[in-house]
């Protein structure tokens, strides 16, 4: 039987295709002005009241996203995200109205929300070993898809003078393309809770003849720590299986229960490898990091169009927002590929988090109180970078001992708890119903928030270096131990 390792190629290439061309939306980094523009003719406060609109439906969408995404294998969901988008620019085009603004950011959530499937579904059709490498691709595709798209809208604007509205159009050909793609995509047979076929077991492959090999005994190894997971999860899983414990047996049984009874047996499997998971104490740190950092990210990529309008509006100059966003993604992008490279230990990674987290939140500070647009946009690109630089980070120490299988779930469940921190962060800040702040109120609230992201990774560092100070024997104790010892068996030879 040939190997699923084998076919790679075509799935990866399908999927790359897909990623860039959904991703060439050059209308993005102008759309705060085509909004407030004579196409629509918003205003700013009614700007503020679309946006969050986005947060909210991300966050309500992405939890059964995230399990009709494994329960239908992927691909129905990719699909979906592609319907999503041209039904998106299909409104941004032709719908009028504060109302119909408002449901296409809800079609916007449902796309970001279904990302999930993108980045998940190659794991399901291509072999163990090729995971990094086709990894890499997909994330490469959709990055010089979006750099693409973005210097395109520039050049467009400045030199050929197209005008918003036919930037939108181009938007969705391309997105039109990348749905188009997604529909030719391979149907996978597994997924990692409602369809397991043949593989991962434990967190690592197994061989047919029941061993393992040299390389998974080192992954076993390395990942047994979080791993034990689904070793819970299975072993509760056993009342409902027939021994011994077999991938295809546990599909055919599970998927023989009642609609109903089948979910309460994945909710019940999920939340017991959620607490093992999260019962790690690094991994619960850079969880944080993970949810805090993105929380403030989102929020400030979500309104920097806002402020870059406010202090030089499109109308009456020229504005950089393109290349502004391509620049940002591409030196994002290298200083997130540089860092992949550095060895860093735990302590300094800390420390790190703590310098650069400062720097954020003084740059968020910077673009709020200049006034001034090429400050901004330098600051902007290097709040962009940093938080690249460091979610890579974070990434890594997260992933270090967790097996793949568990990559979605832990990182879905860190991008929720970002979206619901978003969520109350746009209650407070720019909901009219309680500070109601005006664009430069909701930057300055934000440079406070990095502020005090910082200050909390101060505290972490300080307690994990006293933790390890207290752990570890101060020298003079290794030397006078070690005496002792020599002197015991000098006493015995005697």
């Amino acid at each position: 039987m040939e190997s699923v390792g084998s076919n790679w190629l075509y799935p990866t290439a399908l999927l790359c295709v897909c990623g860039f061309f959904s991703n060439v939306r050059p209308s993005e980094p102008f759309l705060t002005p085509y909004l407030m523009g004579p196409d629509k003719n918003l205003t700013e406060q009614q700007v503020n009241e679309i946006f969050p609109v986005w947060t909210y439906s991300y966050v309500v969408l992405l939890f059964p996203i995230f399990l009709a995404t494994d329960y239908l294998r992927y691909k129905p969901i990719i699909v979906l995200q592609g319907a999503a988008l041209i039904v998106t620019w299909l409104m941004l085009l032709y719908a009028q109205g504060l109302l119909a603004m408002k449901f296409l950011e809800f079609f916007y959530g449902m796309v970001t929300a279904s990302e999930v499937a993108y980045y998940s579904y190659i794991y399901s059709v291509v072999d163990f070993n090729m995971y990094q490498k086709v990894t890499g691709y997909c994330r490469c595709a959709t990055l010089v898809g979006y750099t693409v798209g973005s210097i395109t809208a520039q050049i467009l604007v400045s030199f050929a003078e197209v005008s918003l509205f036919h930037l939108n159009v181009i938007s969705l050909v391309c997105v039109a393309i990348g749905f188009t793609t997604s529909v030719f995509l391979p149907m996978p047979q597994k997924s990692m809770f409602f369809h397991r076929v043949k593989a991962d077991y434990n967190g690592f492959k197994i061989k047919h003849d029941g061993s393992m090999s040299e390389e998974e005994e080192l992954e076993s190894a390395s990942t047994t720590p979080l791993n034990c997971g689904l070793d819970n999860a299975n072993s509760m899983l056993n009342d409902h299986l027939p021994e011994p414990m077999d991938s295809s047996s546990y599909t055919n049984e599970i998927m023989n229960k009642k609609p109903f009874k089948r979910i309460c047996i994945v909710l019940v499997m999920l939340w017991k490898t959620f607490l093992q998971c999260y019962s790690s104490w690094p991994l619960l740190c850079w969880s944080a990091w993970w949810a805090l950092s993105t929380c403030g990210y989102f929020q400030t990529v979500n309104y920097i169009q806002v402020l870059w309008e406010r202090i030089r509006p499109f109308q009456s100059s020229q504005i950089y927002n393109g290349i502004v966003e391509a620049a940002s993604a591409l030196l994002g992008a290298v200083a997130a590929f540089v860092v992949g490279y550095v060895k860093i230990s735990s302590i300094w990674s800390e420390v790190a988090l703590l310098v650069f987290s400062l720097v954020v939140a003084v740059s968020v500070f910077l673009m709020d109180t200049l006034h001034n647009i090429w400050v901004c946009y330098v600051c902007y690109i290097v709040f962009r970078i940093i938080y690249m630089m460091l979610i890579t980070v974070a990434t890594f120490k997260i992933a270090a001992n967790l097996s793949v299988e568990l990559y979605a779930l832990v990182f879905g469940v860190n991008t929720f708890v970002a979206l619901v921190l978003q969520t109350l962060l746009t209650l407070i800040v720019v909901e009219s119903s309680l500070l109601n702040l005006d664009i430069f109120g909701q930057f300055l609230a934000y440079s406070v928030y990095f502020g005090v992201v910082a200050l909390l990774f101060l505290i972490f560092g300080v307690y994990n270096i006293v933790k390890k100070y207290r752990e570890n024997p101060r020298p003079h104790e290794n030397v006078s131990g070690c005496l002792n010892c020599r002197n015991e068996v000098t006493s015995k030879i005697s």
